[in-house]
């Protein structure tokens, strides 16, 4: 189709010294400007999503009518129901057969439909007008033992649960690369709250480079992928995205770009390191403590954070309440060096509001969320998904707890970000619309 070789318009491929391949712009951009939207080439639900959302388009609501055969998979209507089966049926009669022993992780899932949708396109899809799927990097030459082990899992995995549904799997070392590009290319989809939907891939949006000042940000309307400029963009500039959580310092950032994406980032956040000072605010002190004293806490904090991922995979109720201590343990813990600004301290306010949310502690939930936003607008950029998510759970928590003025002010503050985000005609920004107007 001649559409698709055109490109993306106003936008090019090109290769830069520094980061290889890349996208720029050949016009201006201005803030809010949608600069592309991209169909999801192959795209799944997240388990925990089912029956809120549709598994073909994933519109989010309460009436969605079930397969009947495997009772898991939901739709709108029997026309989403038929979009999908291709991909459903893969595991439809499996999860019936396996019943509570139907395990493979998203990432599974996704590349069992990454093959699928590979043996029935003969041409350039629409989410590959300037980079092809099979162009992704793998990155294989720099895989470790622990990555290795997970791709290996993975491939016994797709075999298990999927060599019955799919005729001749590829080859494995076929398989060991799709995974390793899955894996540095992939995207997560999330709502507006920043919960997880889902996982895809969208090859236009992975040839964008990364920045920890992005020009654009990423969102999502429906399964489709949507780029738009949340910085002035000049003819000629480089368009960035960012690959990861901007809350943290500099070595952090550093350091989880290099273990997942396996390059050194050299962005001018990186190099004048700007908003480290304030990411790392201390308590002031009589007696300020020692640089071996906070390195010391910065270790622990690291631990605890890890520690905390990890824990929070076992999701029981009992577990939640140890959750919660682990949460106010550390919280006190860093409290006698660390500020309550300070993006250690923040991140465990976050996962302590997580846990409030996760057991209907509305109030315990806010608090956190007022200590928590103020210092967000501090170290991220001016538009973020991180400050709009929060300043909306925020507001939605308030209007929940009769605290109307305070409802809306949030909710006009997420709204701001948003119609920059996600742009002005999104249902997202459309619901926040009407949840003020209901305040009226």
């Amino acid at each position: 189709s001649r559409a698709v070789n055109e490109g993306i318009e106003g936008t090019e491929r090109f290769v830069s010294p520094e980061r290889g391949r890349g996208l720029r712009a050949l016009r201006h951009f201005s803030v809010g400007e949608l600069l592309f939207s991209c169909p999801a080439y192959s795209y799944v639900l997240t388990v925990n999503e089912r029956g809120a959302h549709c598994e073909h388009c994933f519109t989010r609501r309460e009436d969605l009518f079930k397969c009947g055969k495997c009772k898991q998979a939901y739709y709108c209507n029997v026309e989403c129901q038929r979009g999908d089966w291709p991909m459903h049926k893969l595991e439809c009669m499996a999860m019936c057969a396996y019943g509570e022993n139907w395990c493979p992780s998203e990432t599974v899932r996704l590349v069992a439909r990454i093959i699928m949708k590979q043996r029935v396109t003969t041409e350039r899809t629409l989410s590959e007008k300037v980079l092809l799927l099979k162009e992704f990097e793998s990155h294989l030459d720099k895989m470790d033992s622990e990555k290795d082990e997970i791709v290996q899992a993975d491939i016994a995995a797709l075999h298990h649960f999927y060599s019955k549904h799919i005729s001749d799997l590829p080859d494995e070392q076929t398989l060991i690369e799709l995974f390793a590009q899955v894996n540095c290319n992939g995207f997560t989809i999330e709502d507006e709250e920043l919960s997880h939907l889902g996982s895809a891939v969208f090859p236009d949006v992975a040839l964008m480079n990364h920045s920890c000042s992005p020009n654009v940000i990423v969102t999502y309307k429906g399964t489709a992928a949507e780029v738009r400029a949340v910085q002035e963009i000049n003819p000629g500039e480089e368009i960035f995205n960012s690959y990861i959580d901007l809350l943290y310092p500099t070595e952090d950032r550093k350091e989880r770009l290099l273990e997942s994406y396996f390059f050194t980032c050299q962005c001018t956040e990186c190099t004048t390191k700007s908003k480290d000072k304030a990411k790392m605010e201390i308590r002031k002190l009589s007696l300020p403590p020692e640089p071996e004293e906070i390195q010391s806490m910065v270790r622990y904090a690291k631990n605890i954070i890890e520690e905390f991922r990890r824990a929070k995979h076992y999701k029981n109720i009992l577990h939640i309440f140890e959750l919660l201590e682990m949460c106010e343990l550390s919280q006190e813990k860093m409290g006698a060096i660390f500020g309550d600004t300070n993006v250690y301290m923040l991140h465990m306010m976050y996962q302590a509001m997580g846990v409030c949310l996760y057991m209907q502690d509305w109030d315990g939930a806010m608090s956190y969320g007022e200590k928590i936003v103020q210092p967000y607008s501090v170290h991220y950029p001016a538009y973020s998904l991180n400050v709009a998510s929060m300043y909306l759970k925020l507001g939605r928590l308030y209007l929940g707890l009769e605290r109307k003025t305070q409802g809306v002010k949030a909710l006009k503050k997420a709204l701001a970000i948003m119609e920059v985000a996600h742009g002005k005609e999104h249902h997202y920004v459309a619901e926040v619309k009407r949840e003020i107007e209901e305040q009226k």
